[in-house]
């Protein structure tokens, strides 16, 4: 080979020590030896998308070699979405580009996001995270880690609460994502292992349960799963008074998950069980009560309604007692555990009715 002099320079850019080439910018690019990424935000269009993109564009280390921001919106909302994108995109503009999901989910919009990747891995990244400094180097040693029969890495969640008193009910639930498996809000999935699985299953409408189901599937297709170095942080984001009650929707993505999966796949998924049993006893003990008064019967009736009185007071207890006991904290706490049994009781029902034709998984895509 003759060595590069100055009449005779070799064209090509000198690597970094990690082995990645600049890009346009001076910032090191796509890893070699098979380490390169896509990162996809599935978006609402929140605001808190511009610090997420804010923060991916900061982090040091090998760029991804393109993001896909899918807004799950409709049509009309889509250049909202572009605008914010162009506003937040930072050195990663010219890698960055804007999908319609049209309002379909997010784990549709994750496809969506998928299908456009042309790398090795593909990296999900929630759009109300923010991912650490070093996310795109710990990202990258993650992926080297990971042996040929390694199809996803999930990144470690980190939720910061209060530290000047006692967390939430939501504060602690949002909390749980950092013990969660398989959270798409930081997972990587190696492409490959992403398309046999099928992908997501867009027949859970919303972020709850998909990312368990598509990690089931990518084990059963023979691939294991690993929890990475990287660090990313999932603030708690404000919400109203009846937010634990709407997301009781997500006992009917339970009951498919059942369906799929069998009734075992709450330890394989190491999601921990909720208190549908509980919630059934108290909502039959409430309605057996209504009943029994309507039919001018009070003694069974009080009793019943002693049943339901107990049951709500010890499931409201359960949610007050670790939490900062506030005036409003105890209101949202009492309304909410009387609402809760029979609004989950009722979304299981309906996903019986609702997925009552669906099959077990068996490695076909779905």
């Amino acid at each position: 080979m003759t060595p590069a002099t100055p009449h005779h320079r070799d064209p090509r850019p000198a690597p970094a020590p990690d082995g990645t080439l600049p890009d346009a910018r001076g910032r090191h690019g796509t890893p070699a030896g098979g380490l390169d990424y896509t990162v996809v935000v599935p978006t609402l269009g929140r605001p808190c998308l511009a610090d997420c993109l804010a923060a991916l564009a900061a982090a040091r280390g090998p760029a991804p070699h393109e993001v896909v921001v899918v807004a799950d919106v409709p049509a009309e909302r889509l250049p909202e979405v572009e605008e914010a994108v162009r506003g937040s995109a930072g050195v990663l503009a010219d890698r960055t580009r804007v999908r319609c999901g049209g309002g379909r989910g997010p784990a549709a919009a994750r496809n969506t996001g998928a299908r456009h990747a042309a790398t090795t891995w593909v990296a999900f990244l929630d759009d109300d995270v923010r991912v650490a400094e070093d996310w795109a180097e710990r990202l990258t040693a993650d992926l080297a880690a990971a042996g040929p029969g390694t199809g996803g890495v999930q990144g470690r969640l980190r939720v910061p609460l209060p530290a000047d008193r006692r967390p939430t009910d939501w504060e602690r639930g949002t909390a749980g994502l950092e013990q969660a498996a398989w959270a798409t809000a930081d997972m990587a999935y190696r492409t490959e292992a992403l398309r046999r699985a099928g992908g997501f299953d867009e027949r859970f409408p919303r972020a709850f349960r998909e990312d368990a189901d598509l990690a089931l599937r990518v084990m059963d297709a023979g691939w294991r799963l690993a929890r990475g170095r990287r660090t990313t942080v999932h603030p708690v984001r404000p919400t109203g008074r009846w937010t634990s009650v709407r997301v009781q929707r997500g006992n009917a993505d339970d009951v498919l998950m059942s369906r799929l999966h069998g009734r075992d796949w709450w330890s394989r998924a190491r999601a921990p069980r909720g208190r549908l049993p509980g919630h059934v006893a108290v909502t039959l003990a409430g309605a057996g009560a209504l009943l029994l008064a309507a039919a001018r019967r009070p003694r069974p009736a009080t009793a019943l309604a002693t049943v339901w009185a107990a049951g709500t007071a010890e499931f409201a207890w359960r949610r007050i007692a670790p939490g900062p006991r506030t005036a409003d904290e105890v209101a949202t706490m009492l309304l909410t555990s009387a609402a809760i049994p029979p609004v989950a009781v009722a979304h299981w029902a309906t996903g019986h009715l609702r997925h009552r034709a669906a099959r077990p998984w068996r490695g076909e895509p779905t």
